[in-house]
């Protein structure tokens, strides 16, 4: 099932962008029309219209440009000039929304890992008339806050799903890192993992500073000489915790959350076990779609309900097709 679904996905995601070719940037700029040639199309002739994607992206996270890559396909092909902009910082992130209220957008894409800092803000948005659709974080608080709809995995499963896999695999003492203290989608995805292996142990880390995850995994591993598996919930965590894993000289074994090239590689290698991935590239071009249709004709795509683009289990078997798609940016 799961083999089916990432498969299905993965089709798309490479038929999408062949008929979505446009001049267009993320930047603004005139929309190209295309044709001619075999998949050619032409940019949506509806008015052009502006739309925010909001995130707390932190720099040098590689799942963030995957996201950003889907929705600038999504607004190449629907006629939209893109203002991309991120923030780790809950209230930082309010303010850019406000910002995004001020410049009166046509729409407002949101991800809502924290969403009590951003819930003032938003209503700015819905007050001011401006549909909202929220992606990646935050599914449970989408609606309250205003979202017409959430692209994303359902992130207590997706744990839910890395314990069931662990625990098929018979490890019973795994760490899972936590690079965000405070953002509620990591948190459930621990959880969901501690859901299904009760052992499992929380360490948290300082995500922006790769040198000190690596250092506070390492330490971590020996002094936590059971630990026999360690969670990464991003692929940068992950492949750094490879490295602590040497250091500490344990024989713990890495599994993931998300994916990029390099962890689909060492996945192919048999260095991770497996990974669960929430296809980014589909938040961001679903998002951006979603607020296009709305624009056009009204419609609330997912009627009133998230659109899971996830979990989707990829191990060993299933790695090497997703490879080659993980090399053009689109997983």
């Amino acid at each position: 099932m799961a083999n089916f679904s990432w498969r299905k996905a993965a089709l798309v995601a490479a038929v999408v962008p062949m008929m979505a070719l446009s001049a267009c940037s993320s930047t603004g700029g005139k929309p190209a029309e295309t044709g001619g040639g075999a998949g050619g199309g032409q940019v949506a002739t509806t008015d052009r219209i502006k739309i925010a994607l909001i995130t707390h992206a932190a720099a040098g996270d590689t799942f963030w440009d995957i996201v950003r890559k889907g929705a600038e396909e999504a607004a190449a092909k629907d006629n939209v000039e893109l203002l991309y902009t991120s923030d780790p910082e809950g209230g930082r992130q309010a303010q850019l929304i406000e910002q995004a209220v001020d410049q009166k957008v046509d729409g407002i894409a949101v991800t809502l890992a924290k969403p009590d800092a951003l819930k003032d803000a938003l209503k700015k948005a819905t007050d001011a008339g401006i549909p909202v659709v929220s992606l990646n974080a935050g599914e449970d608080a989408s609606k309250q806050l205003g979202a017409f709809t959430h692209f994303g995995s359902n992130e207590k499963l997706a744990g839910q799903a890395v314990g069931e896999k662990l625990a098929s695999l018979n490890y019973k003492n795994p760490i899972c890192i936590i690079q965000e203290q405070g953002h509620v989608g990591l948190e459930a995805r621990c959880a969901g993992v501690k859901a299904k292996v009760a052992g499992t142990e929380i360490l948290y880390v300082n995500g922006r500073d790769m040198t000190e995850v690596s250092s506070t995994i390492t330490a971590k591993l020996q002094a936590t000489k059971d630990a026999d598996a360690i969670i990464g919930l991003g692929a940068p965590i992950t492949l750094t915790a490879l490295k602590s894993i040497t250091d500490a000289g344990s024989s713990a074994k890495a599994a993931s959350f998300d994916m990029n090239a390099d962890l689909a590689q060492k996945i192919v290698d048999g260095t991770i076990l497996f990974t669960v991935d929430q296809q980014p590239w589909l938040q961001g071009y679903g998002s951006i779609d979603a607020l296009w249709q709305f624009n056009r004709g009204g419609f609330e795509v997912g009627g009133g309900m998230p659109v899971l683009t996830g979990p989707t289990v990829v191990d060993k078997e299933s790695a090497a097709d997703v490879l080659k798609f993980a090399q053009q940016g689109v997983r």
